[in-house]
């Protein structure tokens, strides 16, 4: 290994190796597709056309290319070389970089200030302490910016009731834990950390404020069971409907959770 070149943090290393066939695996599934869709409106009620934003842990670029054709400018980065260098290749992303989450701080001295930030799908819950995201992305997003992250949920039964059915039974309370929990994706082992609401606004204080949080796959099924029920679409259309109705209200039984922070004004 060239010294020059820093080793891949574990789980930049697991999805690195993943990288060719990551759209492949998980691009069709519907229950994805149906929080994708939530997000997706979220993006574009939080940033104004011309707004220049910066995804963290934007993987292949398909959120990076889709909001670059509602005229929006953004600036994706990524832990995995591989999936920046995906991402470079995809029609639309204009600007890739290889940086970790917690590595925010190295684009102090080139990127400039961003109008806001997003991280789609838990990349931050392959970070254990969320406290230099929060110290980076204060450097780097201007104040009055939006931020929205979307992070695993700690208490997810529709994944309980998944792992039950299929005799799984040490994973239905894995996301209640407070330390970080074993994962594996392509045989390469790393950690995940689910974290709380208090952990994740601790984190991002005193320089962001929670305006909202909303639940994603709440009544949608998370991925695990997948590929069942992308093989019910009419299910799924009712389920996606009654999400809509209690994503707010039950925000914190989402699959994954979409937190929406405020860049406060800097201090006098």
């Amino acid at each position: 290994m060239n010294a020059d070149v820093p080793a891949l943090l574990p789980a930049a290393a697991a999805f690195d190796a993943l990288a060719p066939h990551f759209d492949e695996r998980f691009g069709e599934w519907k229950s994805v597709e149906a929080q994708r869709r939530v997000v997706r409106a979220a993006l574009l009620d939080a940033f104004a056309e011309g707004s220049h934003l910066l995804e963290i842990g934007g993987g292949t670029g398909l959120d990076a290319a889709w909001i670059a054709t509602r005229k929006r400018t953004v600036l994706l980065t990524d832990a995995s070389p591989s999936m920046v260098d995906i991402a470079r290749r995809r029609p639309g992303v204009e600007l890739a970089e290889v940086v970790a989450a917690e590595h925010l701080d190295r684009l102090l001295d080139r990127a400039g200030r961003f109008d806001g930030a997003y991280s789609n799908f838990a990349a931050l819950n392959c970070v254990s302490d969320l406290a230099p995201v929060g110290h980076g992305l204060a450097q780097l997003i201007r104040p009055g910016g939006s931020v929205l992250l979307v992070l695993f949920g700690r208490f997810c039964p529709g994944e309980m009731i998944v792992e039950a059915a299929r005799g799984r039974f040490a994973n239905m309370f894995r996301r209640l834990s407070r330390s970080d929990v074993p994962a594996r994706l392509g045989g390469l082992a790393f950690t995940v950390r689910y974290h709380s609401r208090a952990d994740i606004v601790r984190a991002m204080a005193p320089w962001f404020r929670l305006r909202r949080s909303t639940a994603l796959g709440l009544c949608v099924p998370p991925s695990a069971a997948e590929p069942w029920i992308s093989q019910h679409p009419r299910l799924l259309s009712t389920l996606v409907a009654a999400d809509r109705a209690l994503a707010r209200p039950l925000a914190f039984l989402g699959d994954h959770i979409l937190y929406h922070f405020t860049r406060v004004e800097d201090p006098a």
